[in-house]
This record gives structure tokens, C-alpha cells and sequence, in this order.
């Protein structure tokens, strides 16, 4: 099941890049949401030599079902917007939730084309793009996740970039150094996985020419200030698909509290909430990671 990469031209003619891993016989597939900083294949499929148990795409896959990961505009492989091709300070944030809907809804429309049942599965930022297509679009799903959800988070928006490890600012976007990353998460030396997700940044669209870094868009940033000041960027209880929302335990960013108000929140009669023992803001990365992609499964099975 190798990955492939299709072009998807969003309404405005912005072209996305689309990733799939499809098993043969497939019969229903599932469509993943990526967050603010990280793009699709980074977080989802990344490239760890012998070692393909970080990949939730190829677990979904291992499942049977067709599984695609979506590229918002800025992100890995897809167009940049003309924002992000200029100085920073000279715009404000240019891609939030409700301009990457218009992203999810050609992704969902290329594979609506080829399954009818779909699953949508968003990941922290996006679960709010997810969640925002969901409440405005009103999509036909078999069940909606939302993996480590930032929604009305209960504390201050620079406490929570001090979560993520980012200094106050909503240029339209910023640039992450190697060695800086490395330092913030404690590493001499970048781990087999580390250096897999960083050359999958550094050497896609979001890679800064001539150096060892990559930039990421501000828009995820300010849909994450909206919700610390009490202004969720959209409405749970409009969401009714059967919907799971997961997180690891110790995680600093998608905190308890604020899961269980979306939880609370949803519009759906079938819903249920799961934590992951130990998991942190990237569960899907840590040593829990096959109990979270089963539990996510295991949920759009019984959805």
C-alpha cells in the first residue's frame, strides 16, 4: 500500500495535495485533518527507516480502509498563499478555520467521488478546520474524530503558546529552526522519528531556501486566541455525526477541561470521550500511538 499523491484543485483554482494509501476491496474511507504546524505526511506517514509503526495512515490502511490526509493551503505540499510568499510583518494571519474549509470540502469531494462512506478524522488545529466544516457544511459522515481538541481552551492564548513552545506574535507566519525545536523538546541528538518529520517539513513547500528550517501560517494561532478568549471559531452543538474525542492524559495544549466542554457542546446523540494514559499533545507519536489508532477504529467501526 504505497502513498500517493494527487493534485486537488481547491474553488478558488489553489492547488492541494491530497495523500492516499488504499488497500485493495476498500469500501469506506477516512479523510485526516492535519494541525497548525505540522502538514499531513510529517505528522501522519513519516518516513522512519524500518520502522513503519508511526504511521497512522498505513495503520488505518492495515484496517481496510482507504485512507486520505489532506495538505491545507501553506502547509507541506500544497500552494502557499501569496502571504507566505513576502516579508511576515506585512500581513496578519492568512489561512484560519473558515478559509481551510474550502480546502476539506475539495478533499472530501475527491473522495465522496470514489466512496460514499467517509470518516473524517481532525488532529488539534484541525479539529477546529474539521469542526468548522462539519458545523457549516453539514457533510454526510460516518463519524467525526477529534484528536487532541483545542476548542474553548481554559487558559490565557500566551500560556498556551508557552504550551506549544512559541513566543507571542500573528504575522502571518513564523520560521522553526532545527536546533531550536531540538532544544525545546530536550534533544542532544534528533531521534530516527525526529529527523524523519523534520526533512518531510524542511523539504516541502513550507521549507525556507538555503536553510535548515521551515515556516508555518499564524491563521491556527489566531483560531486558538479566539477560543482562549471564549469565542470558539464554530459551533459544536451543530455538529450531530457520531463523534469521538480523544486525547492523551498529559497533554498541556488540549487540555481536559476544555475537551469535556466540547464534549458537552456537541450537537450528536452518539458521542464519547477517551483518554490516552500518559499521551501528550502528539499521542500519535508517543508509545501509546497503536492504542490510539485502534480506539479510533474500534469507534468508526461501531459508528
Amino acid at each position: 500500500m504505497r502513498l500517493v499523491a494527487h493534485d486537488v484543485r481547491a474553488r478558488d483554482g489553489t492547488r492541494l495535495r491530497v495523500w492516499e494509501r488504499t488497500p485493495n476491496g476498500a469500501e469506506e474511507a477516512v479523510l485526516f485533518l492535519h494541525g497548525g504546524m505540522t502538514s499531513s505526511k510529517a505528522l501522519l506517514d513519516p518516513p522512519v527507516p524500518d520502522d513503519d509503526s508511526y504511521s497512522w495512515l498505513n495503520r488505518a490502511a492495515e484496517h481496510g480502509q482507504a485512507v486520505f490526509a489532506l495538505d491545507v493551503r501553506g502547509y507541506g505540499e500544497s500552494d502557499r498563499p501569496p502571504e507566505m510568499q513576502v516579508p511576515p510583518e506585512e500581513h496578519s494571519p492568512p489561512v484560519r478555520a473558515s478559509d481551510a474549509v474550502m480546502d476539506i470540502e475539495s478533499a472530501f469531494e475527491f473522495v465522496g467521488d470514489r466512496f460514499d462512506a467517509i470518516h473524517l478524522v481532525g488532529i488539534s488545529w484541525g479539529t477546529m478546520t474539521g469542526g468548522t466544516f462539519v458545523s457549516e457544511r453539514s457533510p454526510v459522515l460516518e463519524s467525526l474524530v477529534m484528536c487532541a481538541p483545542v476548542y474553548q481552551p481554559p487558559y490565557g492564548f500566551e500560556e498556551g503558546l508557552a504550551g506549544l513552545g512559541l513566543e507571542p506574535g500573528l504575522d502571518a507566519y513564523y520560521k522553526e529552526e532545527k536546533q531550536t525545536v531540538m532544544a525545546r523538546q530536550g534533544m542532544d541528538e534528533p531521534t530516527p522519528l525526529f529527523e524523519a518529520i523534520w526533512q518531510t517539513q524542511v523539504n516541502s513547500n513550507q521549507g525556507v531556501e538555503g536553510e535548515d528550517a521551515y515556516i508555518a501560517q499564524t491563521g491556527a494561532l489566531a483560531d486558538v486566541r479566539d477560543g482562549c478568549e471564549g469565542n470558539p471559531v464554530y459551533d459544536a452543538s451543530e455538529i450531530d455525526a457520531p463523534t469521538l474525542v480523544v486525547r492523551g492524559s498529559a497533554d498541556p495544549v488540549a487540555q481536559r477541561a476544555d475537551a469535556l466542554t466540547l464534549y458537552d457542546d456537541l450537537g450528536a446523540d452518539e458521542k464519547q470521550y477517551v483518554e490516552i494514559g500518559g499521551g501528550t499533545h502528539f499521542v500519535m507519536h508517543g508509545p501509546h500511538r497503536q492504542t490510539l489508532y485502534d480506539a479510533v477504529y474500534d469507534f468508526q467501526q461501531r459508528s
